[in-house]
């Protein structure tokens, strides 16, 4: 029933030659946000899909607005756009995932490694032989 009034939602905010576009909509409610992904293809039928975040927000007049971000994923990008996101939400839940996240590198690891950086980049310059020609 959420998923219809979702889809009425968007549809009613639509005129209708972007009614024709949208193939598939799928609404999410979680918490303070509502999330939708809508697939929708192009003049020459290619599917694409958008992901909406949408949150109510309260106005300086104390009117009513929502807050939209929207990204656009193409065909050509699923695959790998699946794979971050599982790879996140494994990293998020699961703790990291060894064989894509690398060590977390510490503060002593840093600076030794700038200082033998600083080191290969320069050379010694005496002073005294830059008035000489």
């Amino acid at each position: 029933m959420e998923e219809e009034a979702g889809i009425q939602e968007v549809i009613n905010g639509h005129d209708e030659k972007n009614i024709k576009e949208e193939i598939f909509t799928k609404v999410v409610r979680a918490g303070k946000r509502t999330y939708f992904f809508d697939v929708k293809a192009t003049r020459k039928d290619d599917y694409y899909l958008t992901i909406t975040e949408s949150k109510k927000r309260l106005g300086k007049e104390g009117k009513v607005f929502y807050e939209k971000h929207k990204i656009f994923l193409y065909k050509e990008d699923f695959e790998k756009f699946s794979e971050g996101l599982k790879d996140a939400v494994t990293y998020i839940g699961n703790g990291k995932d060894e064989s894509k996240a690398p060590e977390p590198t510490s503060f002593a690891e840093i600076s030794d490694e700038k200082s033998n950086l600083a080191a290969e980049e320069f050379t010694n310059i005496e002073f005294e032989d830059l008035g000489k020609k």
